[in-house]
């Protein structure tokens, strides 16, 4: 038995190194310049003096602050430059003495040209990832780290092999298959190892995933929508002209990512409570189990979906209350692009997930049962 679970750790840690290897020489990619950097940088920084502010009597602030900076990184590093901080919503900071920010800093005829880009949210975002994945474990104990690690290898294949495969022109549906896939049958061996359970869960989520790509492509196909009907279109179609990505499929494989969490959850449930059934109950027989499946299923069904159609209702709430404020008429609400994508999105995903509670059932009440073993 030693032998066995050595060999296997072993065989994992192999495959383990050679998809390494694999991630790193496939993201060994020459990418078309779509704007030019050159001469410009990104560096941090500390502000040293605030030497003209923006703030009005009334409290407001208008126009730009000057400010005077301590470069921290960079070919400047450790010089002293004159920047401008904007007031901008999206960009600028309101700058302190002693703050931390990012410059955009570029040289022109040897002066130095800075201004600020925004504050340095660096240490803040490491340090709430931490508290959440430190929750995780805590609460979760092994199961907890082992989803820790479930998720790391998700953001690994998304950023390392999802994103590089569009980038190279593989069809993004065929991408996002082939990534739910893997992170699927990843996960499910962190948490639950080489079981009937895991086989299970497998079987139902990347079922219920498909089942929610084809019904988003029959649903665009009824409506009349497309992967060129998204706001961002026109910056789109210029990466698709100067590059190989295939924009057209991004938003079906975009809900394809998004439902694998939840359709995930649901098929993984599933498999554990038949599991734990079949240990207190053998006698039961396979159309027993599926019923009891399904049951559980059921009462899934309305949460998980609920919890997409909020998700995304939430994404869109910009749009909804510009609806609400404008006092939109029913005929433009109901035909709006904008309208139609949220609502493809949230039942597509919705549909993944109540398509994963039988398939689940009747792959649990199969493989659980041993008529697998029989035939």
């Amino acid at each position: 038995m030693l032998n066995k679970n050595f060999l296997r750790r072993g065989c994992l840690v192999i495959a383990g190194i050679l998809f390494l290897i694999f991630l790193i020489q496939y993201n060994k990619i020459e990418k078309t310049e779509l704007l030019s950097t050159e001469g410009r940088t990104f560096e941090k920084a500390v502000v040293t003096e605030v030497t003209s502010d923006n703030l009005t009597e009334n409290g407001n602030r208008v126009g730009n602050q000057t400010v005077s900076l301590r470069l921290c990184s960079g070919k400047f590093k450790n010089d002293e430059v004159e920047a401008i901080s904007s007031s901008s919503y999206l960009f600028g900071a309101t700058c302190k003495k002693g703050m931390k920010v990012i410059a955009l800093v570029s040289e022109s005829q040897g002066e130095v040209i800075a201004s600020v880009y925004s504050a340095d949210r660096e240490f803040s975002l490491y340090f709430m990832i931490a508290v959440f994945l430190l929750a995780i474990i805590l609460i979760g104990g092994k199961k907890g780290a082992a989803s820790v690690l479930g998720l790391g290898f998700t953001i690994v294949c998304v950023l390392f092999l999802f994103l590089p495969m569009i980038y190279r022109g593989v069809s993004p549906i065929f991408s996002a298959v082939v990534v739910a896939v893997i992170t699927t049958v990843v996960t499910i061996y962190l948490i639950s190892g080489i079981s009937v359970k895991s086989l299970t869960a497998i079987s139902g989520t990347v079922t219920g995933v498909v089942m929610a790509v084809i019904f988003a492509g029959i649903f665009g196909k009824v409506t009349q929508i497309t992967g060129y009907n998204v706001s961002d279109i026109e910056e789109l179609i210029y990466l698709e002209e100067k590059t190989a990505i295939k924009i057209n499929e991004l938003l079906f494989a975009g809900i394809l990512i998004a439902s694998l969490g939840a359709v995930m959850d649901v098929g993984m449930s599933i498999a554990s409570t038949l599991q734990e059934i079949y240990s207190r109950r053998p006698d039961l027989g396979m159309w027993d189990l599926f019923k009891s499946g399904m049951n559980v299923g059921k009462d899934m069904m309305g949460t998980m979906s609920n919890t997409l159609i909020l998700a995304f209702a939430g994404g869109s709430l910009n749009t909804l209350v510009f609806i609400f404020a404008y006092n939109y008429s029913y005929h433009q609400i109901i035909n709006m692009y904008s309208i139609g994508i949220e609502l493809m999105q949230g039942i597509s995903a919705s549909m993944g997930v109540i398509l994963t509670v039988p398939f689940t059932s009747l792959a649990g009440a199969f493989f659980t049962s041993g008529k697998a073993l029989k035939k």
